[in-house]
């Protein structure tokens, strides 16, 4: 196994393991921000097509950025290996609630939904399609909350690239291998939806076949038995579960609007803190099952997000503290706690000890197709942060019945992991892609020489609110030494000129790989129609740097 560890973390314990790498709890040594950092393993790493796609999944979440998705930090590759860095989510899988707790109530399963939905949702605006949605890819934390991850094969709207997803929540149009859309992904939604109402899933199958022809033919599953499903939610799950894609719902936010109406009719204007009360209830009673339980160290220290997001000062328990619930979801989550903490004093402790590693590993991310290994230039539609100057070679189709790419881990107690990509126990399907990976320069493990630096782009530049922006910065340098990288920002009203300089510069010191991607944030001062980013080297690359300008939203509607 590589002993190589991405330069400036340092590492507590594993998180997870398998066949495509492993993933780790570290801490950011500037910052003291505790991640979750995802290695390729040694053996895909010689495999260009796993590489690229590996590298792909960070182009395309450094352009994501939603509260409902894990976000991206960091992605670095050296000669020695491939690591993702992201944000470590505290939460149990809803895969794991379902395990231990059975079936949830329909408030619960409305609340679980519609949060991963936002995450979907967010995507789907960028022109992204999970493909993979499914229990193990959705995040409960404390508060009741929940986050969508593992976008690993996620792609363009409109893009074909074969059959993939994980059987048992596939969309009939997938199975045929149709062009990406994101009614597939409420199609994946809705079956997961399903099954945390009944504790099974839609269909069933003694092999693939069967399975795909069940989901391509067979009746929905709300018309053979309607009473499995709540009369209030049954229209959503007929609707979600339809055959024919342009019976479903568009997007996951036209899901959300008919979620929400439908909720609100049977349930009440309450049902979402009743719903998210009894999640927190679920959680907290599963308190081995948290990373944080694991050893995750907490910070106090805050850091403006150019490598790692800025992040609020956190509390002891900044789930619990959020959230306030009425009266119902109070006295559950009262008597849940209080089983908790009688659970977890019933472990014996060592004073001084590290705690007990018997919680359920993680992760939140795997690998995505559709990207040049050397396509770093700015896409041409800067909102597309997914898009690269190249397009691939059609990938071929592979079915995995196997554990999953991502493979989970156990601490000690016998529990599957809910590693963010294919369950253990459950096939997928996926793509695979071969491509010629960049030719590595061997530098001085003592005192590496500055690195000549090769490209440098700028993609998924984007106006995120009325004065902020974030871009997405990739650099590929021909060794390992150190280099800086400046990045300035420009306000102007005059289309294809960088325009008057806004705010101070940032730099940043990089070594220890050769291929690095930030994701770096700034707060326009400027009234200009025109936004600028230049992001420039020392030593200075071959082509003098990069640059994109965007028009902004107020100017846009004039």
């Amino acid at each position: 196994m590589s002993t190589w560890t991405v330069p400036g973390y340092t590492e507590s314990l594993e998180l997870g393991s398998g066949a495509s790498g492993r993933v780790v709890l570290a801490v950011h040594e500037e910052t003291g921000v505790a991640v979750a950092v995802k290695y390729l393993s040694e053996s895909l790493r010689t495999r260009p097509g796993f590489v690229h796609d590996f590298r792909a999944e960070a182009r395309l979440l450094g352009g994501l950025e939603s509260p409902y998705v894990a976000l991206l930090y960091e992605y670095v590759e050296s000669p020695d290996g491939a690591a993702i860095v992201m944000e470590l989510v505290d939460g149990v899988s809803l895969r794991a609630l379902l395990a231990r707790q059975g079936p949830l109530d329909p408030e619960a399963a409305l609340v679980v939904l519609k949060g991963s939905l936002l995450g979907l949702a967010d995507a789907h605006r960028i022109g992204v399609v999970h493909r993979d949605y499914k229990p193990e890819n959705v995040l409960v934390v404390p508060d009741g909350s929940s986050k969508l991850v593992d976008f690993g094969i996620a792609v363009d709207a409109g893009t074909s690239v074969g059959i993939a997803g994980t059987p048992s929540y596939m969309a009939p149009e997938q199975w045929t291998g149709a062009p990406a859309s994101p009614a597939a992904d409420v199609y994946a939604a809705t079956a997961t939806f399903f099954e945390c109402l009944t504790g099974h899933k839609p269909y069933s199958g003694d092999h693939l076949a069967e399975l795909a022809l069940r989901h391509v033919d067979a009746p929905i599953p709300v018309e053979e038995i309607p009473e499995e499903v709540p009369e209030a939610v049954r229209e959503l799950v007929r609707r979600g579960l339809a055959k024919n894609p342009d019976e479903r719902p568009t997007h996951a936010e036209a899901f959300v609007t008919e979620l929400e109406a439908a909720a609100g009719v049977s349930y009440g204007p309450d049902w979402e803190e009743r719903g998210r009360g009894r999640l927190a209830a679920l959680v907290a009673l599963l308190p081995l099952l948290l990373p944080s339980a694991r050893g995750a160290p907490r910070t106090t220290t805050d850091t403006a997000r150019t490598v790692l997001s800025r992040q609020p000062e956190p509390e002891p328990d900044p789930g619990w503290a959020s959230w306030r619930p009425g009266r119902l979801g109070m006295l559950v989550s009262g008597a849940a706690v209080l089983l908790g903490v009688l659970l977890s004093y019933g472990i014996q402790h060592t004073p001084g000890a590290a705690p007990q590693q018997a919680g359920q590993a993680l992760a939140t991310t795997s690998a995505q197709p559709g990207v040049e290994p050397d396509g770093l230039t700015a896409p041409a539609d800067p909102s597309d942060p997914s898009a690269s100057a190249g397009s691939s070679p059609p990938p071929t189709s592979t079915v995995s019945a196997g554990p999953s790419d991502s493979g989970s881990a156990t601490a000690g107690t016998g529990e599957p992991s809910a590693s963010a990509t294919t369950a253990p126990a459950e096939e997928t399907t996926t793509p695979g892609g071969a491509t010629a990976e960049p030719t590595p320069t061997t530098a001085s493990p003592t005192s590496p020489a500055a690195p000549a630096v090769k490209d440098i782009a700028v993609s998924g530049f984007r106006q995120t609110g009325p004065t902020t922006a974030t871009a997405t910065l990739a650099i590929t340098t021909d060794g390992t030494g150190p280099f800086s990288l400046t990045v300035s920002w420009f306000t102007g009203d005059t289309k294809g000129q960088l325009g008057t300089p806004d705010g101070a510069s940032q730099t940043f010191e990089r070594s220890g790989a050769t291929q690095y991607t930030l994701t770096v944030d700034h707060t326009f001062q400027g009234n200009g129609c025109y936004w600028a980013v230049r992001a420039t080297t020392t030593p200075a690359s071959a082509d003098g740097g990069a640059s994109q300008q965007l028009l902004t939203r107020q100017c846009e509607l004039r």
